[in-house]
């Protein structure tokens, strides 16, 4: 009876395994071919973007910017229905019933759907190449590009040239920038020199160097003074012919020769010749290729005469080209100041009322509207400018303050500040563009950790390999460029000198937020009301706390990458964004390669978190009971996974089938389930924190040696019996740079590593546990730049062991990391180091610093020492010394300072004195 069943079933579902085979052969082949229309597609678009970057925005017709929009949504869908064909592809792989037939039939229904897309997206893409002749539109932009510069030259505002023509009276926040300009101009080396003005467009440059330029102290000491306008197309022949006419220009009579028929070699000895007993200036403004110097360096020759080139860019990388032929100096321009910034603001607006000053009434809403401007003098101009013509009234004043991203928009004279900043924008090579808008997708003033945008570009595919680098020191390598082209701030630096924070300025942000509305690149929800970009976009960055429209906007934007930042714990999204929160993952983001999640609670994470195969970068927040589900281990793709506000993070031992993973990372990582596999995640470059306090704790350690690729390791609670199988590991991982190693207390016994082949690149080290003595391998670290000693009990006096780390920065020995009775810096070592801190040491008794040792020292910080009773003897001679830390001491040191010793210290700028019930001391400085 059972056998005449199932052939009935068999009978019945023959006809439908047929037609299924057939629909099979039918997507593989649509599929190959959409793949090929896509390469297609983006090929066009990114030459239409290089096209469209000469070009106007109002020479770009609407109907050609919405048949462009038409054109990327085509693409956004081919990548969708890809994506989605690789998900069932996945799923049938992993199916151990795959070959069933209760298989075949299930996955019936999405081939259906994927094969009706394909369809769809076909027909669509016939209709825009119907409508719009795709492949041949690029003539159609070159021809705007053309008209556009045309009209571009006819323009009657110009912001940049109208720097060229205000008055020195109205200048402001330069006096110190000009004085070392002048100084730098007039004095130094009879060798030629390059002296540089850099910063982002509208910061000042052209003013600046306009005020130097026209000084009396300039004019009067060079014998030849010419202006030559460089801009982002420059013909060199063209150049050159520009100076030779503005040479004789400058003495007032013409040419004795035609230089229209010259070539280039021939226009350069005539430079040459012209230059050739002159002390010159020659001041090459707004100068963006790199390549400049190449072309014009010949001819500016180096008669050993003071002559000096001047040059203003937005680009860093500029001067440093000019480095290989000639002396260099380099102004970096800052944003003015509150002061300085309300002060250019009231010298516009004023000029001819109220005495040059705000009237009262009006001071609170000029601060506001000047700190849009964040200290940038073209936009602070600009909009004074603006209001210098209106009514001098608060309700006018107010009604301007709430509308001045509009005013920004609609506004002559406002535009040409985004205009010109656009122009930064446009001459981006393609594959920073991405990179740059990507800062649009933070909030607004947010200070952005470089790891992080770093490992979402390479999440987003921005980053391409190069040979011999990994795809982090690529990225690494373009937010360099992006800051180099004053297009990112550096907010704040690591002592190694890297960045540590940067951000764009509001101005630059506001321009990425409009570039990422017409490119669909991002979509904001905020609870203002405001979002931004319709349609299909690939990003969606929330700041919403609350929400009733979240849905049919996301279901509309088929992201890719979603961000989410708020600072409140409570906070939660209706419906999908919800369901995330609580552990389901809505069909909306099946397609998710980034998911940055940081500041919202995620309580668990469900099975379903497997379903998001093309993940590649999760961030995620306080996981209930720090579980994450084994369904992990199906995201084959992720790189990045990091686990913040999770006191332990439990890793499933699902998560080694991660063949990709590059960095895990949290603040306290259980490997207790996965042990022995931890060596197959052979890409790991970042593993931080790892709690070794549990039982198979060498067998974990001697996996890690597998990793080969590591830079940075975190290991906390490493015992005494783990340390030579650690430290066999540790050998075997030669592109170290950051490594911390962490015992589990004062009471535990000692971590002494014995590296017999010490990382080589190791630039950061911190060993938090008890040391017999300093191991011989830290000495050789000639990169060492920090070193972090805690709970050491060293007996030895460290200084003479360390005095070989010639590139030390930063040293920090606390919580009895050395029990000697003192210590002792000797003449000539630590000449590089910047920050000393040496606290919570019960025996030692004094420090001797010698003249010539510390010399470049900036921080000095001592703490709970109570044994010191004297202030650190030669303390006078650290002569750079800027800021001195002395906190909860001894009641005869604090004494002493306050009284007969404080002229020792009296060169320092800030001296902080702590102790247990007095705040400071009166007399102290801070």
């Amino acid at each position: 009876m059972a056998e005449m069943v199932v052939s009935l079933v068999v009978d019945q579902l023959l006809p439908l395994l047929r037609e299924e085979a057939k629909l099979l052969r039918g997507i593989h082949k649509d599929f190959a071919d959409i793949k090929d229309e896509l390469e297609s597609i983006q090929a066009f678009l990114k030459d239409a973007d290089k096209r469209a970057a000469t070009a106007e925005g109002d020479n770009v017709s609407e109907g050609v910017k919405i048949w462009i929009k038409q054109v990327r949504e085509a693409a956004f869908r081919i990548e969708n229905i890809i994506d989605d064909y690789l998900i069932q592809v996945e799923q049938q792989a992993s199916d151990p019933r795959c070959v069933a037939l209760i298989h075949k039939l299930k996955t019936m229904i999405p081939r259906r759907r994927i094969a009706s897309e394909i369809q769809d997206v076909k027909s669509y893409i016939r209709e825009i190449k119907e409508r719009s002749e795709i492949y041949g539109f690029q003539r159609s932009l070159e021809q705007r590009s053309s008209s556009s510069r045309e009209s571009r030259n006819s323009k009657w505002y110009d912001p940049r040239e109208a720097a060229l023509y205000i008055e020195e009276s109205e200048v402001v926040g330069f006096e110190l920038p000009r004085k070392r300009l002048i100084d730098w101009m007039v004095k130094g080396m009879k060798k030629r020199t390059v002296v540089s003005v850099v910063g982002m467009g509208g910061q000042g440059k052209t003013t600046l160097a306009k005020t130097v330029f026209d000084s009396k102290e300039v004019v009067g000491h060079f014998d030849c003074r010419v202006w030559i306008t460089v801009s982002q197309s420059y013909n060199i022949e063209e150049l050159l012919r520009d100076m030779l006419k503005k040479f004789y220009q400058e003495k007032g009579y013409n040419a004795a020769r035609d230089f229209s028929q010259m070539n280039r070699r021939s226009l350069t000895e005539e430079v040459r010749k012209y230059l050739h007993q002159k002390r010159y200036v020659i001041l090459f403004d707004d100068v963006w290729n790199v390549h400049f110097w190449d072309d014009i360096e010949f001819a500016l020759i180096d008669n050993k005469n003071g002559c000096k080139i001047l040059i203003t860019t937005r680009n860093l990388d500029v001067v440093v080209s000019c480095k290989r032929f000639s002396l260099i100096e380099v102004l970096e321009l800052q944003p003015l100041t509150s002061e300085e910034s309300l002060e250019l603001f009231n010298k516009k607006v004023f000029k001819s009322d109220y005495g040059g000053c705000c009237p009262k009434e009006l001071l609170d809403i000029a601060y506001e509207i000047v700190e849009r401007c964040k200290g940038l003098p073209l936009a602070i101009v600009s909009i004074g400018g603006l209001l210098s013509t209106s009514e001098k009234n608060v309700v006018v004043w107010q009604k301007f303050r709430e509308n001045l991203s509009l005013n920004l928009k609609k506004d002559t004279h406002l535009t040409g500040i985004e205009e010109i900043l656009s122009l930064s924008y446009d001459d981006l090579p393609y594959y920073l563009k991405s990179c740059l808008l990507y800062f649009g997708i933070y909030p607004e003033d947010f200070e952005v950790k470089p790891k992080r945008v770093i490992r979402q570009w390479i999440a987003e595919g921005f980053v391409k390999e190069e040979k011999g680098k990994t795809l982090e020191e690529v990225a690494e390598g373009y937010l360099i460029e992006l800051v180099h082209r004053s297009l990112v701030q550096v907010s704040s630096l690591r002592i190694v000198g890297k960045v540590k924070r940067c951000r764009v300025h509001d101005l630059i942000r506001e321009m990425i937020l409009e570039k990422n509305e017409d490119l669909n690149f991002c979509k904001h929800i905020s609870d203002d009301g405001q979002s931004t970009s319709s349609g299909m976009v690939r990003r969606l960055s929330t700041t919403k706390t609350r929400s009733y429209d979240v849905i049919p906007q996301i279901e509309r934007s088929h992201v890719r990458s979603l961000f989410c930042f708020s600072n409140q714990a409570t906070f939660f999204l209706l419906n999908s964004i919800d369901a995330l929160s609580k552990g389901r993952i809505p069909t909306e983001f099946r397609l998710l390669k980034v998911l940055d999640y940081e500041w919202v609670p995620i309580y668990r994470v469900s099975n379903e978190v497997g379903n998001l195969i093309h993940l590649k970068y999760l961030r995620i927040n306080s996981i209930r009971n720090g579980k994450i589900s084994k369904s992990i281990g199906m995201l084959q793709n992720l790189e990045t996974l990091e686990v913040h506000g999770t006191y332990t993070f439990h890793l499933p031992k699902e998560i080694s089938h991660l063949r990709k993973l590059r960095h895990l990372i949290s603040t306290n990582i259980s490997l207790i389930e996965l042990k022995s596999g931890i060596g197959e995640m052979t890409s790991l470059q970042t593993l931080r924190n790892v709690d070794l306090n549990m039982d198979g704790a060498a067998e974990v350690i001697k996996e890690l040696g597998k990793l080969k690729q590591m830079r940075d390791l975190g290991l906390i609670n490493v015992h005494e019996e783990d340390v030579s199988t650690l430290s066999s590991s540790i050998n075997e991982m030669q592109h170290l740079e950051k490594l911390n190693v962490q015992s589990g207390g004062k009471a535990n016994k000692s971590i002494d590593l014995d590296l017999t082949s010490a990382p080589t690149m190791l630039w950061k080290l911190s060993l938090f546990g008890s040391l017999k003595k300093l191991p011989e391998w830290i000495p050789e670290l000639q990169n060492l730049v920090v070193l972090r000693l805690k709970w050491s009990y060293l007996s030895k006096d460290l200084m003479k062991s360390l005095k070989s780390l010639q590139h030390l920065l930063i040293l920090s020995l606390t919580d009895n990391a050395c029990e000697g009775l003192r210590l002792h810096f000797e003449d000539g070592g630590f000449q590089k180091l910047r920050e000393l801190y040496v606290e919570s040491s019960k025996e030692l008794r004094d420090i001797i610093i010698d003249k010539g040792a510390l010399s470049s020292l900036k921080k000095l910080q001592l703490y709970k020492l109570p044994r010191l009773k004297n202030i650190p003897f030669g303390i006078k001679h650290l002569q750079k010394l800027e800021v001195l830390h002395i906190w909860i001491m001894d009641a005869e040191l604090i004494q002493s300072i306050s009284t007969r010793d404080w002229y020792v210290v009296g060169h320092v700028p800030t001296v902080d004195i702590h102790n247990i019930g007095r705040a400071f001391i009166p007399n102290s400085r801070r």
